[in-house]
């Protein structure tokens, strides 16, 4: 199956579907990162010597491959390279040697590995501004490096577990290991909180004292808080505090950064470079890559595989290279990919084949949907509900999954609905399927938010005011200036 992985027939993954639960609800965009010595002598509580480069080159190639390869855009490349060398020297440690990947993914992130790995994805990429904003990225991760948090974070991690065993096997009394061991995780998320504070400080230090705008890193924090909100479609709704997220919250970082920045100078020192850096990444891959299909709104559509299929109002999509996943507020869940159905009979055999989990046996029934045969169950496995159909063509079935705790009328109309609407897309539209790009468009007198937006596409008609809102950072009710470079997203 071009583009989606194949999972193996008995591989277990459902189960594993199951006990994630509804991890992927979270569209968590932050600015990630551990870091690691590199070669020289080691320090008390160090990695040995050439260490860290071994973990950073082990790991590399299941990074790259994790986030889709590497992206090559000569625009993007000179993007980030112009910054690199005046963050090195004004970080620090200028002796360290760093190897920057540009990751092909749509998703804003950042992240470095031990031995100087940095990476960032070209949805950052797309997300960011201007020069600073990049740099402000880079010396966050490149603080993580030199800080040694990689070790520290492993250390403590260590110690955690450690204690973990010992509360689970000497303490009698459960509510009292329980305790002890909520007491344990949020010691350790705490620490790891720290240590991207400390990344935020020391990478507005670095940012300023390369000559770049130090109040960068608090503006694409907000960018990336709005971003996120934009790709959830219902903002920060959740009262629920995440005490054990590894990251502190957007606003607490924010603040940090703002006060950081106030101790260099006021708002307006330092570089930006916005004009240079649109410049640059015009014409850059956003959203999906071809060869891992398309989402267009509720959308999600396959050119090379020719197939296509749509989810009920109120479902979030999300691509990726091993699955298209779906989600609702409601807690329900959806998977989607493909499996080789070769060494199968019948779609009713490859649907009893032990790949599902709680199946009910009796559940099992032969159909067709738009023309193509197909298979429905239901299965029943750790308090999950599930309704799974295999779409067949050729020696490939298409298989859907939907997850819910709460299996009520609703969860099975968007089943019946999102399956019924599998189809195989025509010539013509697999020929009007293009991928979208950034295009940097300059304003012109008496442009408006809203008439600028209506040139975007492939983002529903209802969403490209926010979106182009918020890859602009344009403040509401403010007037645009004639002149002012902005970005669009177009097919």
């Amino acid at each position: 199956m071009t583009g989606k992985r194949l999972y193996s027939r008995r591989s277990g993954w459902l189960r594993a579907f199951a006990s994630l639960g509804l991890a992927f609800l979270v569209g968590a965009c932050q600015l990630t990162g551990t870091g690691g010595s590199q070669l020289g002598v080691a320090r008390p509580g160090s990695l040995r010597p050439g260490v860290a480069a071994e973990l950073g080159a082990r790991e590399h190639p299941r990074v790259v491959a994790t986030y889709g390869g590497v992206y090559e855009d000569r625009g993007a490349e000179r993007a980030v390279a112009q910054v690199v060398g005046r963050l090195v020297e004004a970080s620090d440690d200028p002796s360290r040697t760093y190897r920057v990947t540009i990751l092909n993914s749509p998703t804003v992130n950042a992240f470095a590995l031990p031995g100087g790995y940095l990476y960032v994805t070209r949805g950052l990429l797309a997300l960011a501004n201007d020069t600073s904003e990049v740099a402000a990225v880079l010396a966050h991760e490149m603080a993580h490096v030199t800080a040694n948090h990689a070790i520290e974070r492993q250390q403590r991690a260590e110690a955690t577990e450690l204690a973990s065993r010992v509360l689970v096997n000497v303490v009698r009394n459960p509510d009292q290991a329980r305790a002890a061991l909520v007491s344990s995780q949020l010691s350790f998320a705490r620490f790891s909180q720290v240590q991207e504070l400390k990344a935020d400080a020391i990478g507005v230090r670095t940012l300023s004292r390369a000559g770049y705008d130090p109040f960068a890193a608090a503006r694409f924090l907000k960018s990336m808080a709005a971003y996120s909100n934009f790709l959830t479609a219902q903002g920060d709704t959740s009262t629920a505090p995440d005490f054990l997220s590894s990251h502190p919250s957007t606003p607490e970082r924010v603040t940090l950064a703002v006060r950081e920045a106030r101790q260099i100078g006021a708002p307006g020192i330092g570089e930006r470079d916005r004009e240079a850096y649109l410049t640059k990444i015009d014409g850059m891959l956003y959203g999906d890559d071809p060869l891992e299909g398309f989402i267009r709104g509720r959308s999600f559509l396959h050119k090379a595989l020719g197939i296509g299929f749509s989810v009920p109002p109120g479902y979030i999509l999300e691509n990726s290279p091993e699955a298209v996943l779906a989600s609702h507020a409601d807690g329900t869940a959806v998977r989607f990919d493909g499996a080789d159905l070769t060494e199968f009979d019948s779609l009713e055999a490859y649907m009893r084949s032990g790949w599902i989990n709680g199946l009910i046996a009796d559940s099992v029934r032969a159909d067709t949907i738009n023309g193509l045969p197909a298979v429905t169950a239901s299965a029943l496995t750790d308090g999950w509900s599930f309704r799974i159909a295999v779409i067949r063509i050729g020696r490939t079935g298409y298989r859907f999954i939907f997850a819910t705790r709460s299996p009520k009328d609703a969860f099975v109309r968007a089943y019946e609905e999102t399956v019924q609407s599998f189809r195989q897309l025509t010539p013509t539209e697999r020929a009007r399927l293009q991928p979208l790009r950034i295009r940097v468009v300059r304003a012109k007198a008496g442009d408006t938010p809203e008439r600028l937006a209506v040139a975007m596409s492939g983002i529903e008609p209802s969403r490209r005011l926010e979106l182009f809102t918020v890859l602009n950072q344009l403040e509401p009710g403010r007037p645009i200036e004639a002149g002012t470079p902005l970005k669009i997203v177009i097919d």
